[in-house]
Formats: C-alpha cells, sequence, structure tokens
C-alpha cells in the first residue's frame, strides 16, 4: 500500500514501477502502438474483474480483439503486461503530498489539500491497489517494487515534518522518520479499507464519506504532529 506524499523531490526519482527492466521498447510504428495500447487497456480492465491469478492471456488479447499471438510480440508473460498497466496508471497516481511547506501558507490547508489528493487518486485508482496487494504476495520483484515504493514515499514525508520542525509548526521531540511511518501508514491503511476492502462488502454496508475520511486522517496528522490550535 502507499502512503501520503509524492513521488519525486529535490531530485529524487521515484522507483520504477516493476518489473521496469522486462518492459520492452516501444512498438516502432504507429499501428504497433496502437495494438500495445490496446492490450494494455484491455489488461487493466480484465485484472481489475478476474484478479491477477484468474486472468488468462487469452482474455486479455479477446477484450482488446486482436489475435492472441499478438500478445507475445509486445510482451512475453502476464508479469510483463501488469508492469505495463501499473506504469500506465503511475501518473493518474501520481500525487501532491506534504511538500516543501512555505512561509506564507497555511500548514494545516497544505496537509488537507496532501491527504485530499492521495486518497482521490487511491480511490480512482482502487482495483488496482488492490491488485497490487494481490500480486505482491505472489511475486517477489513486485512485493520489492512496492516496499521501496513505499520507502520513497516515508522518506518524503519525513523530510516535510522536518522542516515544520525546524519552522515550530510541528512537535520537535518526535522523530521525523518514526513519524513519517506511523501517520503515512495510518492514512494507506485506512485508504485501503475504505477503497479496496469495501468492494468485497455487503450492499448494505455504509461506504465511507469521503470527506469525513479527508477531514479525520487531515485532523489526526496535525493533532500527532502538536500542530498551532490542535493540541
Amino acid at each position: 500500500m502507499d502512503t501520503t506524499a509524492p513521488e519525486e523531490t529535490d531530485g529524487e526519482k521515484p522507483p520504477p514501477v516493476a518489473p521496469f527492466s522486462q518492459l520492452r521498447e516501444p512498438p516502432p510504428t504507429q499501428r504497433g502502438a496502437r495494438t500495445r495500447a490496446a492490450l494494455v487497456k484491455a489488461a487493466r480492465k480484465v485484472f481489475e474483474r478476474d484478479g491477477y491469478l484468474d486472468t488468462r492471456l487469452t482474455d486479455i488479447t479477446k477484450e482488446a480483439r486482436c489475435a492472441a499471438g499478438s500478445f507475445y510480440t509486445y510482451f512475453a508473460n502476464k508479469e510483463e503486461v501488469l508492469a505495463a498497466v501499473l506504469l500506465e496508471a503511475q501518473e493518474d497516481m501520481m500525487h501532491p503530498g506534504m511538500g516543501r511547506v512555505q512561509d506564507a501558507d497555511d500548514p494545516y490547508a497544505v496537509l488537507e489539500a496532501s491527504n485530499r489528493a492521495y486518497l482521490a487518486a487511491y480511490r480512482r485508482n482502487a482495483k488496482l491497489m488492490g491488485l497490487l496487494e494481490q500480486v505482491a504476495q505472489v511475486e517477489p520483484e513486485f512485493r520489492e517494487f512496492r516496499r521501496r515504493r513505499g520507502d520513497a514515499f516515508i522518506r518524503r514525508n519525513a523530510r516535510g515534518i522536518a522542516e515544520l520542525q525546524e519552522r515550530g509548526v510541528a512537535d520537535r521531540e518526535v522523530d521525523p522518520m518514526m513519524a513519517s511511518r506511523a501517520l503515512s501508514g495510518m492514512v494507506s491503511v485506512m485508504a485501503y479499507n475504505a477503497f479496496v476492502r469495501s468492494q468485497g462488502q455487503e450492499e448494505e454496508s455504509t461506504p465511507v464519506d469521503f470527506e469525513e475520511l479527508v477531514s479525520t486522517v487531515t485532523r489526526l496528522w496535525a493533532n500527532a504532529l502538536r500542530f498551532p490550535g490542535h493540541r
């Protein structure tokens, strides 16, 4: 699962959407590019519908309306096409996070906007996030990707917390990294429970109110860091 933070800051690149090294070069022709795009789009739909383990390559090619043999022109196996699906979804899931809080900024408003952007992106990609959790249990490459990606987010938030401590906004007695691990993990788990686990619940279950979720996690962050007015 993710944490609330952007994927790139201060020149630090996010980890590749794994297993990036397995992906082939883009097709040189427009026709090839269209076919590959159709396969990636179809793969996401089938993966989200059937799950990683139950997805068959023939289901993907059928959904893409292309010959079964065409798949192997662009991808060697199911792992490669899943990596391509995740790569395509990455831009949407690159959300603003704590980031740098300028002197004139309201840190609470920045935090709230960051949480809102993260939770909205998670909700849009909930099925894919659930799929990543599933495949990480059986594929070491994706499990390692998830770990490195989470660590990058946590480091980013830790820097944001440290900056707030320097300004006297956040509690200086807490360790920024430990605080980031705890608070970022809280938001991540809440997002997973609200948008992924809830998909399998019975219809009579009460859905989580999005605005209440944003408000709650933001207040908990601010209270934990002892923002002015939240102590």
